[in-house]
């Protein structure tokens, strides 16, 4: 009787261990299936970028755009052309065409490179929120109200690392309404409680899924900075 016994035991502790097994499996694959179907939830850069057409920015292969600024009765422009697959700037003006890679920056394209950075700067700096997260702080309010229109929008605020790129500690706060489309924003430099510069973004169009401004005004004095020729290639 006593193996008999043991036998059953046996069964019996074979059989809350599988019953256990099974309610784990069950539960961790609950779990799972929960997670993959609860979206991970966006952060306010990511809904900025978005609503600029960022989802789409793997898609593109060259973006080409002509810089100005018209200030008074003085006209500035250059025009590049970036591929985003090689890294490849080219960079034309009246005078002078340069080229070189962004992987390979040196003393002697530095300056170039610079100009480059702000140029791309003005026309995606929706996307320059995911592409530089890691290197600015920010902070998001809403029913702020906007320097130009007086209008209640939300604010975003980032303030960038004060060692490193081109502009270390500067700030920008960038105003939109519900939609995240970006409407206006302010340059502080060096996180100065005064704006240096505070601009409309306006005249948008959309290439290959990118929503892009191509015109920012100041409105205490005769300045413009906008973009002609812009071309998007997939």
């Amino acid at each position: 009787m006593i193996p008999n016994v043991l036998k059953m035991k046996k069964i019996l502790i074979l059989a809350v261990c599988s019953l256990v097994l099974s309610f784990s499996c069950k539960t961790d694959r609950s779990t799972q299936e929960k997670e993959a179907s609860s979206p991970k939830e966006i952060t306010i850069l990511e809904k900025v970028a978005n609503a600029h057409g960022y989802d789409n920015w793997k898609d593109i292969a060259n973006i080409k755009f002509t810089f100005n600024v018209d200030r008074d009765s003085s006209h500035f422009e250059r025009t590049w052309s970036w591929n985003t697959k090689t890294h490849t700037v080219i960079m034309t003006t009246r005078q002078d065409t340069i080229s070189y890679n962004r992987k390979a920056v040196d003393s002697t394209t530095a300056s170039t490179d610079g100009g480059f950075v702000n140029d791309k700067f003005w026309l995606l700096a929706p996307f320059q929120l995911v592409w530089d997260q890691n290197n600015f702080s920010y902070e998001h309010t809403e029913q702020i109200e906007a320097p130009i229109s007086k209008q209640k929008m939300h604010k975003l605020t980032t303030v960038y690392a004060n060692e490193g790129g081109y502009t270390p500690g500067d700030a920008y706060d960038y105003y939109f309404g519900d939609d995240y489309i970006i409407k206006e924003w302010a340059f502080r430099k060096a996180n100065q409680k005064e704006p240096n510069m505070v601009t409309t973004w306006e005249e948008y169009k959309k290439l290959s899924g990118l929503n892009i401004s191509t015109m920012h005004k100041r409105p205490d004095t005769d300045f413009s900075l906008y973009f002609t020729g812009v071309e998007v290639k997939q």
